[in-house]
């Protein structure tokens, strides 16, 4: 097999076997073009295998199209989970890629993506170029592209609405865009999958995982946390169920409800996704946002694989295949929530944080029993007395404090900045420590890579095995924890 290294990076013979095995796990990490018929596929699509002369290998979706080719209407490369190596390596292309995902480019322009990272657009630019095989405005024509291909054939939206939910700026140019990557005019696509009846103002959609996926898990930990009148859930006694909360989103505001269910692997699967939102235009905000909540580009295969061969945690991952680690919808709340739950347990943090939203949420009417309020943006807890809060003083100045930087952009907890720098920053604010700082970087950030060698519940879950190491744990020591802290409940 050939040892040849493709333009963006990846190895020709590592990919093609990915491919002749029909391997799912590399669903989503790279994309194969085939040159005689000028499509491009998942690499485990369910086609006779082509020969090695006649296939490249891409990064993305983006780059594929970019290169002339249109997605395979078999496999349909696009409803893939994302890369792991974004978050694993959080370069500057998998920041971008984020935040593209999340619509930055369709309301503030490549212009103020390359200000959220800290470059030129044109810097920018060549840097995706080079890295991912296409640039930023590719990109977000793509991803475009997949929440209108979803939206097309999963609900009964009409196809003008679709083309605004999907942030095209014209039915032309959304028409235009279907036909030139699917090959196949929006009707066409629609009549040719049949439209699901959606619930009256609701849109059904699902979030392509990677498994074996720990559904129950990532349920219980919700659950545990949800905070009344913004989160919901419901256990079954087989461990499934659903969780459901507000959203905040940059038109308007929104409810989001998964079903969440264990599922064997490895391979790729699906979780179902309803959204009500009042501003269709942020159909792909609150997908990227879920997506993140679920850790669903998590490699669990992988992650499984290095933290299994450690002693001390090979039993609880042969317990917990696919665990993951539970993300967030908004930075900002998470580091109002983490620092409401400094040096409390968990149900006291809960009790803090209804008190805040009882007393500052924005109240929103929504069709889901128990959602009744989007939790306080930043600005407003900036605006409270330090006094208000049933806490410790000192702990009541550190929240206004982080809240103000929240408020006036000089801190920003989305997946775009630097991790490094934002733990900085971070650590500048006064009554912020590394157990906050990192426990953000864990939920907020994505970081699959954070120890908390000081938490309480680390520490008990080590009682037992003194002689652990956890730098060996590297670069999964975020799920380590998770398995560490799941351990407890028995």
């Amino acid at each position: 097999m050939e040892t040849r290294t493709e333009p963006t990076g990846l190895e020709f013979g590592r990919c093609y076997t990915a491919v002749q095995s029909r391997d799912r796990r590399f669903d989503g990490v790279f994309y194969t073009a085939v040159r005689t018929t000028g499509i491009y596929c998942r690499p485990s699509c369910p086609a006779r295998t082509p020969a090695a002369a006649n296939v490249s290998f891409h990064r993305t979706a983006a780059a594929a199209q970019t290169a002339g080719y249109r997605a395979c209407k078999r496999c349909l490369p696009d409803a893939t989970p994302g890369s792991p190596e974004w978050d694993v390596a959080a370069t500057v292309a998998g920041r971008a890629m984020r935040l593209i995902g999340d619509g930055v480019v369709d309301r503030e322009g490549v212009e103020g993506l390359a200000a959220r990272l800290g470059y030129t657009s044109r810097h920018l630019s060549r840097l995706l170029t080079a890295e991912l095989g296409a640039g930023p405005l590719a990109l977000a024509r793509t991803q475009r592209a997949q929440t209108a291909r979803a939206l097309v054939e999963s609900t009964t939206l009409s196809l003008t609405d679709v083309a605004f939910a999907a942030g095209f700026s014209s039915v032309r140019q959304f028409n235009e865009t279907m036909q030139e990557v699917y090959a196949a005019t929006p009707s066409e696509l629609r009549g040719r999958r049949g439209a699901v009846r959606s619930a009256p103002g609701g849109i059904e959609l699902r979030i392509a995982v990677r498994t074996p996926f720990l559904g129950s898990g990532l349920l219980r930990f919700l659950a545990t946390r949800a905070i009344p009148g913004v989160e919901v859930a419901e256990v079954r006694d087989d461990g499934s169920g659903w969780y459901a909360r507000t959203l905040d989103l940059p038109h308007g505001p929104g409810t989001a409800r998964v079903e969440l269910a264990d599922l064997p692997g490895p391979g790729t699967s699906y979780v179902a996704l309803r959204l009500v939102l009042d501003d269709l235009r942020d159909t792909a905000a609150a997908v990227a946002r879920m997506r993140a909540l679920l850790d669903a580009d998590a490699d669990p295969v992988a992650i499984d694989a290095h933290l299994g061969a450690d002693l001390v945690l090979a039993p609880l991952v042969e317990r917990r295949p696919g665990l993951r680690v539970p993300g967030h919808v908004d930075g900002a709340e998470l580091a109002v929530r983490a620092v409401l739950g400094q040096q409390v347990t968990v149900v006291a943090a809960r009790t803090a944080a209804a008190r805040l939203v009882a007393s500052h949420g924005r109240p929103y009417a929504t069709s889901t029993d128990g959602l009744t309020h989007l939790f306080p943006d930043a600005a407003t807890v900036a605006g409270m007395d330090p006094a208000d809060f049933k806490m410790p003083r000192a702990r009541g100045r550190a929240l206004v404090g982080l809240s103000a930087a929240l408020a006036t952009g000089e801190l920003m907890l989305d997946r775009g900045p630097d991790r490094a720098d934002v733990r900085h920053r971070l650590l500048a604010l006064p009554g912020i420590g590394p157990w906050t700082a990192d426990y953000i970087a864990l939920r907020a950030l994505g970081h699959p890579d954070v120890w908390l060698p000081t938490d309480i519940g680390v520490r008990n879950a080590l009682a037992a095995h003194p002689g652990a190491v956890a730098e060996g744990w590297a670069p999964w020591r975020s799920y380590a924890l998770l398995h560490l802290w799941t351990s407890l409940e028995g």
